[in-house]
């Protein structure tokens, strides 16, 4: 029987230790961050399936922590938070986050989503799913893994920038409009500024520079985008 590792990033002391607690009568290996300077670093060390994460940090907020997070694993975030906004919930998941939990809390509904975003990543409902890749010329997309392959490279991604590639790649050579772009990257559009979509195009552009994958992304104006596969990565 595989023993589930919960990392809890949580600031108030009594309610990380009670957290932990009572993970740990459920039989889940628990580790609760004590140094706020460093949580890439014990995520890393713990390397856990699955994090329940706050949202008001020491230095940086969870929405900050989350990010960085999601450059290293798809393992599912769970914010947990005093804040209960319907803006603090769309923040969290357009952060990456997977879940969101408002305080106080009961722990049945706790151990309850834990028990399953675990069933959906690693468990019965996912020994069911095949990895889903998507291939054009040498570029090839990992959706669950997201990771960009070159014959050189693989480049991790974030969400949004793989959500991104996938619709490029799909639609080869045609072009994807603004407008399905924003109905994939975004459930409610009407929290999206105008300029949120530029911003993400630019990040994802500017990763695959750096990366040295020399397709590119082509701004249609007043359409949309299309990729344009170079004869070397066709």
């Amino acid at each position: 029987m595989t023993v589930h590792r919960v990392l809890v990033v949580e600031d108030d002391r009594k309610i990380a230790s009670l957290l932990a607690d009572t993970l740990r009568k459920y039989h889940y290996e628990v580790h609760t961050i004590e140094n706020f300077d460093h949580i890439i670093e014990e995520f890393t060390a713990f390397d856990p399936h699955i994090v329940l994460l706050d949202v008001n940090l020491p230095s940086y907020d969870g929405y900050y922590w989350c990010r960085q997070l999601r450059q290293l694993t798809t393992c599912p975030i769970i914010f947990v938070s005093a804040r209960s906004g319907e803006m603090d919930q769309v923040f969290a998941l357009e952060n990456g986050g997977d879940d969101f939990i408002t305080k106080p809390f009961h722990y049945e509904i706790v151990l309850a989503k834990i028990k399953s975003h675990l069933r959906r990543t690693y468990g019965e409902y996912a020994a069911k799913q095949e990895e889903r890749v998507v291939k054009i010329g040498k570029l090839q997309l990992y959706m669950e893994r997201m990771e960009l392959h070159t014959s050189k490279e693989e480049i991790p991604l974030q969400k949004k920038e793989c959500t991104i590639l996938e619709l490029l790649l799909k639609n080869y050579p045609k072009l994807v409009t603004r407008e399905q772009l924003l109905e994939e990257l975004w459930d409610d559009q009407s929290f999206v500024d105008e300029n949120t979509l530029n911003v993400n195009m630019t990040r994802v552009r500017k990763k695959m520079a750096d990366y040295g994958v020399i397709s590119t992304i082509e701004t249609v104006r007043g359409a949309g985008y299309r990729l344009n596969l170079s004869p070397e990565e066709a």
